[in-house]
């Protein structure tokens, strides 16, 4: 991973928590008991891939578009009939907003998953995707590259 910070030019030991401060710490959740069909609702109209399950205020799970299509559409089951409990993802993996961007993407791309959950403590903070991640490290690129480029021409600091 050292190799692949250093070359991009971008600090991947960024904590998260500046990510979760550039898009904002809004976090949408759902009841273990709400339908499945509420719950696709839900994502559908907040643009998201994915909610975190509170129950009494704690995380018991994470529901996901690939938990839908996975355990509802291709086993024939119906999204009014199901709980959200009976499909959602447990144990959760998450991070705290002090882990790194590069721990982050280290842990999405080992598990497979494209949503982690960001706690202080025991409550949920909010939540970074992969897309986060990502416009993160091409935003830090972009500007990486004006300071460079003002350096170059004279117009530094700019």
């Amino acid at each position: 991973m050292q190799a692949a910070e250093q070359s991009s030019g971008v600090d991947l030991n960024e904590a998260v928590k500046l990510v979760l401060a550039q898009k904002g710490k809004e976090l949408w959740s759902i009841s273990p008991d709400a339908s499945v069909l509420d719950a696709i609702a839900s994502m559908s109209e907040k643009r998201i891939g994915a909610l975190v399950v509170l129950s009494a205020g704690n995380m018991v799970g994470i529901i996901t578009e690939r938990d839908y299509a996975r355990k509802v559409m291709l086993k024939g089951r119906h999204s009014s009939d199901t709980q959200v409990r009976e499909i959602m993802t447990t144990p959760v993996f998450y991070v705290t907003s002090e882990h790194s961007v590069g721990q982050c993407m280290h842990l999405m791309t080992s598990k497979r998953i494209r949503h982690l959950p960001v706690l202080e403590g025991d409550y949920v903070v909010g939540m970074v995707s992969i897309g986060d991640l990502v416009n993160w490290i091409i935003t830090a690129q972009k500007e990486k590259i004006r300071h460079l480029h003002n350096y170059i021409t004279g117009r530094y600091p700019a």
